[in-house]
C-alpha cells in the first residue's frame, strides 16, 4: 500500500540521490542557458527550487554564495545567479520563471515544456563604424 502521510514532494520514480542529481543538473542548465526543455512535472519541481535559490542569493554575501555552491556545486552558475540574475530581477519577489508548452516528444510521446527565466537578457550587439549602415549621400 502507498503511504499517504509524510509523502511531500515529487519522487519522479527515482531515489533521493538520483532526484537530487537530476534537480542539480536541471538548475545549473537553467541558470547558465536561461532556459531548459523538460517534462511538465520536472519543470514544476525545478520552478519551486529556483525561486528558493533566487531568494537565497538576494543578500549577495559570501555566506549566500557558499550556501548556493553547496547546493549547486558549480561556481559559474553561482556567480551568474548572484551577480547577474539577482540584479536583473530587481524588486520582483516571485515568479522568476515561465513555462511554455512545446508539444509532444517524438520518442515516447511525453509532453515537453520550456522552462525559461522571465527577464531574459537580449544578446548585446555592438555597432562599430564599419558595421553601422552608412547614410547615403543625396545629390
Amino acid at each position: 500500500m502507498a503511504q499517504k502521510h509524510r509523502s511531500k514532494g515529487v519522487h519522479l520514480g527515482r531515489n533521493s540521490n538520483q532526484r537530487k542529481a537530476l534537480f542539480k543538473g536541471l538548475l545549473n542548465s537553467l541558470i547558465l542557458h536561461e532556459e531548459v526543455k523538460t517534462t511538465p512535472t520536472k519543470a514544476k519541481a525545478i520552478q519551486r527550487l529556483f525561486d528558493k535559490l533566487v531568494t537565497k542569493a538576494r543578500p549577495a554575501t559570501v555566506h549566500a554564495r557558499r550556501l548556493l555552491h553547496a547546493f549547486l556545486g558549480d561556481k559559474t552558475s553561482v556567480n551568474k545567479l548572484v551577480d547577474e540574475l539577482n540584479r536583473r530581477f530587481g524588486k520582483r519577489t516571485s515568479g522568476f520563471t515561465r513555462v511554455t508548452k512545446l508539444g509532444l516528444r517524438k520518442g515516447d510521446n511525453a509532453p515537453i515544456v520550456k522552462l525559461e527565466i522571465v527577464d531574459k537578457s537580449a544578446p548585446e550587439t555592438k555597432t562599430t563604424k564599419e558595421s553601422a549602415p552608412k547614410p547615403k549621400k543625396s545629390k
